[in-house]
């Protein structure tokens, strides 16, 4: 059970995860359904609109741009066609590292100055990534060496063919929204595939998207036509109950609405090689998006090793798979995830110092973790270090710990799931 203060949330021991639940919608989907609202013609209507802090910056920032948008049971959209208004604030990114990278490669081609800010944390990330194929494609953009705020004076945008250095579907979505406003074909080409939400999204909207292997390209001067779409629950914020349940033999637990595209469910077949099978009871198609509802049939946890591709794919769901790995029979593994330091927190180390703090050996990697199976954990004092994934993943952990477990800098989870302890505690109490 959790009993939540403020900022701090109690976590105590439970014995399984029983119940029915419904994730909000995918945040990463949300983002991208926004923006090419934005740019479409005429109105878009979304139901199951991520609930998360992130997605309501990027509402906030379409707003400043000139968007109408309504935010009740369903977001609502005014589409702009391809010229946004010039904002007379600067723009709040919030915590919301894909608002600002993403919504960077619009204001490329828009013909005004922006300026995007944001908060601490935000101020301290990467965005150099973007910065160097949106200057390539002839945007003007200033940071403070290589960080937030950007000052973005936009314009004719050219096509570039581009090979992004890592796999960030983030980069890569900002190049091709860039290349709708650019004369010619875009084309971004990855070292390894990451999620593909904003070729499907683009699809949806009325766009053609070439796709081949690891290489996307798109026609700049395509019109975009509004939609009526539910956003499929997301699987990000699903992985916590997942491996909660997972943790205990005799749970029974059923997740519907859930979005299954494939370069997201790599998930599924970490958890499978780990010895957690999941069912699939039933799925459709909706706007090229897979949309299923999944059963979890727990078993004695094994061990795996997750590095190359498969770290890329399940980048948002390393800190609680981290999180259970001590509770497996032979350990986990993680390798190749040098990007998580450079996240909300350095969650490679952030991972690495609460595991410790709740007595499980732990060897922390430039590029990743070992962590030892056959290990009982014991409540806590744990850091969220303001981080979302940080704060849901250690309350899996506590679940299964000798005592309780005190987690600081709870709120944290508004930023993707704000129902989350609400859920956790309905699910693990008997």
């Amino acid at each position: 059970m959790a009993t939540q203060t403020t900022d701090t949330v109690t976590i105590q021991p439970a014995r399984n995860v029983v119940g029915s639940v419904s994730v909000p919608g995918d945040k990463s989907i949300s983002h991208r359904y926004a923006m090419l609202a934005a740019i479409a013609e005429g109105r878009s209507s979304f139901s199951n609109f991520s609930t998360g802090a992130d997605c309501a910056s990027t509402l906030s920032c379409l707003r400043a741009l000139g968007c109408r948008v309504s935010h009740g049971v369903t977001v609502e959209i005014e589409g702009r066609g391809m010229q946004l208004d010039a904002p007379s604030m600067h723009l709040d990114c919030g915590n919301s590292g894909s608002t600002m990278r993403m919504l960077a490669g619009i204001l490329a081609g828009q013909s005004f100055e922006s300026v995007m800010m944001g908060d601490a944390s935000l101020s301290r990330r990467p965005m150099r990534r973007v910065i160097d194929p949106l200057t390539q494609m002839g945007a003007s953009i200033t940071s403070q060496e290589g960080r937030p705020p950007l000052i973005i004076n936009g314009g004719n945008l050219k096509a570039i063919d581009y090979k992004t250095p890592v796999a960030s579907a983030q980069v890569k979505s900002a190049v091709l929204l860039a290349g709708l406003f650019a004369d010619g074909e875009t084309s971004v080409e990855e070292p390894m595939s990451t999620r593909d939400h904003t070729e499907v999204a683009l699809r949806a909207f009325g766009a053609e998207i070439d796709r081949q292997k690891n290489r996307t390209t798109v026609r700049g001067g395509q019109k975009l036509t509004g939609i009526q779409a539910q956003v499929p629950g997301d699987i990000s914020s699903a992985a916590f109950f997942l491996c909660a349940a997972a943790l205990f033999p005799n749970s029974n637990l059923v997740i519907d609405g859930l979005g299954m595209n494939p370069t997201r469910a790599v998930l599924l077949d970490v958890l499978a090689q780990m010895g957690a099978r999941t069912r699939v009871i039933q799925i459709e198609e909706r706007h090229g998006e897979l949309i299923g509802m999944i059963t979890v049939e727990p078993r004695e946890l094994r061990g795996t090793k997750i590095d190359g591709a498969i770290t890329a794919a399940v980048i948002d769901e390393i800190p609680v798979l981290a999180a259970i790995a001590p509770y497996t029979e032979d350990g986990v593994r993680i390798r190749d995830a040098k990007e998580l330091r450079v996240k909300e927190s350095d969650r490679l180390a952030a991972i690495a110092v609460n595991l410790r703090a709740m007595g499980a050996k732990v060897e922390e990697l430039e590029d990743g973790l070992d962590i030892p199976g056959g290990q009982q954990l014991h409540g806590a004092e744990i850091l969220s270090y303001d981080d979302h994934r940080i704060a849901m993943a250690f309350a899996v952990a506590a679940l299964r710990a000798k005592g309780e477990t005190v987690i600081h800098g709870a709120s944290s989870a508004r930023i993707s799931f704000p129902e989350y302890f609400h859920l956790l505690q309905q699910l693990t109490s008997e």
